[in-house]
């Protein structure tokens, strides 16, 4: 079963996904002790085992015959999702996470030039002006807090996060490129090959494990409703969107991140972050709203 999207439908089911994807931070900051590697693994693995309840529920049987005959487009999906769940977090160990934010906000910059490199995808200038907006918010956001060494860990953390955007602008465009040419791949199950690769490389650093029940619990949470559920959706809402309005929707995530970190758990954001946000939701808005008048015409 596959769900049939209008654009506004999907752009509406984008904006759940990035809000179901934002909880992270709040979440992780309620854990007791579980940390670092062993919180991607357990998010991973958790990822894993409500796929493997979602979706035969929805897909019904032979999810896994899929995934033994699946093809090399659905494979490479998945390691670009094994990259996106993985690369994050490697890179938090690594720097800052204005370093990481700054660095992944080229996200729909990058998927713009690889779509209209490997797919020939033209984008209306208000989508240009929208993307190089919502990248000047997150780094007017964490612009502040950008720090840099030549050479060493800072250096090193930011380019693992670069692995981030550049999984995503392939992950996208394929899913976009497979959709449009008709070959009738599902590449849902694609998000459950990255939740095992992620979870299989990052066991042994995740080892010895010190998570308590409490965290285990909220980890199965992060699992279920900020990976499996919003990833599997937002592959439904790649088959409608383009894939660079696409990773701009999805910079919505910082936003909803802010937020959510400022109502749960008191974070309270400066200026410069209320500034940033606002440029961000201002040139998601004004993009969808320029190109809603086109979609309605005849």
């Amino acid at each position: 079963m596959r769900l049939r999207l209008t654009h506004a439908q999907a752009v509406m089911l984008m904006v759940a996904v990035t809000l179901m994807w934002s909880i992270a931070g709040v979440v992780a900051r309620q854990l007791e002790f579980a940390r670092s590697f062993e919180v991607t693994f357990w998010r991973s693995f958790f990822t894993l085992l409500s796929l493997l309840v979602i979706l035969p529920l929805v897909q019904g049987g032979g999810t896994l015959r899929r995934l033994r005959d699946g093809s090399r487009v659905l494979w490479l999906s998945g390691v670009c999702w094994s990259v996106m769940f993985t690369a994050f977090m490697v890179a938090l160990t690594l720097t800052t996470v204005a370093n990481v934010l700054v660095t992944m906000a080229i996200g729909p910059l990058l998927t713009a030039l690889v779509a209209r490199i490997f797919i020939g995808h033209r984008l209306p200038a208000r989508t240009w002006l929208a993307i190089l907006a919502a990248g000047a918010g997150i780094i007017y956001m964490f612009g502040a807090q950008f720090t840099l060494d030549a050479g060493g860990s800072q250096t090193l953390g930011m380019a693992v996060a670069l692995c981030v955007p550049v999984a995503g602008a392939i992950n996208w465009t394929l899913t976009q490129h497979s959709h449009a040419r008709g070959l009738g791949v599902d590449l849902t199950p694609a998000v459950m090959v990255g939740a095992f690769i992620s979870a299989v490389l990052t066991l042994p650093l995740a080892l010895p494990f010190q998570a308590s029940a409490s965290d285990l619990g909220w980890l199965a949470l992060l699992g279920l409703v900020q990976l499996a559920i919003p990833c599997v959706l937002s592959v439904a809402c790649a088959r409608v969107l383009k894939a660079p309005e696409l990773s701009l929707l999805a910079l919505l995530e910082v936003v909803f991140g802010i937020l959510l970190a400022w109502l749960g758990a008191g974070e309270v954001p400066g200026p410069t972050v209320l500034i940033g946000g606002a440029l961000v939701l201002g040139a998601l808005m004004l993009n969808e709203l320029a190109g809603w008048k086109p979609r309605r015409s005849p």
